[in-house]
């Protein structure tokens, strides 16, 4: 197997950790060319420099001076820049031999992954904001079938389930027939820490407790979207744009074990599920060496003790966010986007104790139903309705 150079955006992140995991475990199959980051931790990212030489180094927000000095301490000689143009220039680095892995969280990630796609790389897709903000956008920038590879969990295991049967449609697979033996998706969630909660219950919730996540570990907005049910709503419209399913036909069901992460029923009839403990590494390093598998990423399940899985509905009523998501992307193409940057301003606030937890979601969907929606938008009307987006949502907060 040829060793492929790696860009890796989110380096610091919690994808962006487990990702080096791998590379360290494999470094005869990857090699790191390009490490991108937000600039919030120098120290573990001049580390992670040390660890894996790259060559090139982009912050988006930083202390160049300071980075370079931390590098040059530890005997790192790379190129280093800073800004977001920064990290799109080491985004679109590579060719079509390369991959980019996209773990940037949040809206901001788009512009990486179109750049990535233009230049052929192949894209490990963590980032599914990309996918809600831009989806036309991404359409259009790939360069060829089945540049990207989902990372995150559930979509990772729909691309596997997906090969038990025919699947001609979306970005993930090598070959458009536009056929399909797919009846439904089934997108596995958690239930997060509030699993079996009404809203009476959430009255109260703070931020400490929306962030112990039963299963996972994650960084703060995915824990906090994963309690509201948003990074399920989230994962929905990702699963519709990745393998071209129509929203009606992805099911959400809570499954608190968090064992089997996604599944797809054919249209015989039967249903294949991909089954794992909980850890990211799994789909991360099948991003990087797909469609082959790596020995010895996780220990697999075992079968010799008694065990039980469990799955339940979603209690849309306590947790509308997978609602809103369909309405969204049912509306407009641009409605995803305001639903994501409006969600982004409502956690941040949550956070830092300006928004009472049950006003997430409510405040997304009054800004989400205030937007009037654009078809086919440009890439300036994207960033457009984005601003518009914080805008509202940040005046709405200041209001409570």
């Amino acid at each position: 197997m040829n060793r492929r150079e790696l860009v890796l955006l989110g380096s610091t992140g919690s994808i962006g950790t487990q990702c080096l995991d791998i590379v360290a475990k494999y470094p005869e199959r990857i090699k790191v060319a390009a490490l991108a980051a937000g600039g919030g931790n120098l120290q573990l990212l001049a580390e992670q420099a040390q660890a894996h030489r790259p060559r090139e180094i982009a912050i988006y927000s930083g202390n160049k001076a300071e980075l370079e000095k931390l590098l040059h301490e530890k005997g790192v000689v790379a190129k280093v820049s800073v800004g977001p143009e920064a990290v799109v220039a080491v985004a679109s680095m590579l060719d079509e031999n390369g991959i980019v892995l996209n773990g940037i969280n949040g809206g901001v990630g788009l512009l990486p992954t179109l750049a990535a796609l233009e230049s052929g790389a192949t894209l490990a897709l963590a980032n599914k904001e990309s996918l809600v903000v831009g989806a036309p956008l991404v359409k259009k920038a790939c360069v060829r079938p089945g540049q990207i590879i989902p990372v995150d969990s559930e979509h990772s295991a729909i691309a596997q389930c997906l090969l038990s049967g025919r699947h001609g449609k979306g970005l993930t697979v090598p070959e458009i027939t536009g056929d399909t033996e797919v009846a439904h998706l089934v997108l596995t969630a958690s239930g997060g820490p509030f699993r079996g909660k009404t809203r009476a219950d959430l009255q109260n919730i703070t931020a400490q407790q929306a962030l112990q996540h039963p299963t996972w570990s994650m960084g703060p907005v995915v824990t906090i979207n994963s309690s509201t049910l948003m990074n399920k709503g989230l994962e929905l419209i990702e699963a519709h744009v990745l393998f071209d399913i129509a929203p009606k036909d992805i099911q959400a069901v809570i499954h608190p074990q968090s064992i089997v992460h996604s599944m797809v029923t054919f249209k015989d009839g039967a249903t294949i599920a991909q089954a794992s403990p909980p850890s990211m590494h799994l789909p991360i390093a099948l991003s990087l060496s797909w469609p082959h598998r790596w020995d010895d990423i996780e220990p697999a399940c075992v079968w010799d003790q008694p065990t039980a899985w469990t799955f339940e509905p979603v209690d849309n009523e306590t947790f509308p966010a997978l609602d809103l998501a369909r309405h969204s992307v049912a509306t407009s193409d641009t409605h995803p986007t305001v639903m994501n940057a409006a969600n982004e301003v409502c956690v941040d606030s949550f956070l830092r104790e300006k928004l009472p937890y049950l006003a997430i979601v409510d405040t997304v969907a009054e800004i989400v139903d205030a937007h009037e929606g654009l078809v086919n938008p440009t890439l300036d009307e994207i960033l457009s309705v984005q601003d518009w987006a914080v805008t509202a949502a940040t005046e709405r907060v200041s209001k409570l």
